[in-house]
């Protein structure tokens, strides 16, 4: 079984200096792609002085596009994707592989609170848990770890989901879910990133980590977020209803407009769902 590491990197030069000698000694026969995202400093250098197979963006494109771009060049039989920056150890990537032998097809490191880069992000974290776990009815430890193994034709069946941004682990994870493809989470030990600062930006991404939570449902079971919200629109519609009909004896606007609301909001989920099903069921699929 071929394995072949994919490490997206953006100005990762003083991570690489050691994670690549350190992931040579972990797996010296496997593949190794540094996807060099738009890069200013020596990071693609490095990557080549190790060994390393280089591909090279003359602009950033994103995490997830690095992810897609190395995932479709590896020869692999199994991908092991890890960051750049020195957090995650190459030593336990064996223990990951070890697990993908059980029959899983996807298995993720997963983090405790101690290795989340802020308080803020652990417990935004610890909530997309949670979430994901009630949406899929599987018990999710960390569903945006960026260190985790896959079994190659699996993954690149969902190439066409993924975004070029940053939330890859999860929309990876919620598809594998989605589709019936075994996942298990093994503990793994986060250290201090290497170099500069993260590349994630508070507000921006802040917005950005909230609309993971909405896709995160519409990714697995749009029903399951539609149709409560739809279910709130028809409570609060009836129950303006009954106090207006009660107090003025008579049915307002108001009442027509939450009515109007629940009945779109539910028919929209219906649609989503369907939408959905057709996405994970595509032709040539077995």
């Amino acid at each position: 079984m071929k394995v072949s590491v994919i490490l997206p990197a953006k100005n990762e030069a003083e991570g690489l200096r050691r994670t690549l000698p350190a992931l040579a000694a972990a797996l010296p026969e496997a593949e190794v792609i540094v996807v060099d995202d738009g890069s200013t400093d020596a990071t693609a250098e490095i990557a080549a002085a190790a060994g390393a197979k280089v591909l090279a963006s003359p602009y950033s494109m994103g995490n997830g596009a690095a992810i897609k771009r190395g995932a479709r060049a590896a020869t692999g039989d199994v991908l092991v994707f890890m960051d750049a920056d020195g957090q995650h150890d190459p030593g336990q990537i064996r223990e990951l592989l070890a697990r993908l032998d059980e029959g899983y097809d996807m298995v993720v490191g997963a983090r405790d609170g101690h290795g989340q880069a802020s308080v803020g992000r652990s417990l935004a974290n610890r909530f997309y848990n949670r979430l994901s776990s009630w949406m899929t009815g599987h018990r999710i430890l960390d569903l945006t770890s960026g260190f985790r193994v896959v079994r190659a034709d699996r993954f690149r069946e969902f190439l066409h989901l993924l975004p070029n941004g940053f939330s890859y682990p999860t929309t990876s994870t919620m598809a594998f879910f989605r589709s019936a493809y075994p996942v298990a989470y093994v503990p793994v030990r986060v250290d201090r990133r290497v170099g500069q600062a993260s590349h994630i930006r508070p507000l921006a991404d802040g917005l950005r980590f909230l609309l993971i939570i909405f896709k995160i449902a519409t990714l697995y079971s749009p029903l399951k977020l539609f149709l409560p919200v739809g279910t709130g629109f028809f409570l609060l519609g009836a129950g303006y209803y009954a106090w207006t009909f009660t107090t003025m004896g008579r049915f307002t606007n108001m009442s027509t407009l939450l009515f109007s609301a629940a009945v779109i909001v539910f028919l929209i989920g219906l649609v989503s769902e369907q939408i959905t099903s057709l996405t994970y069921n595509r032709p040539g699929r077995e």
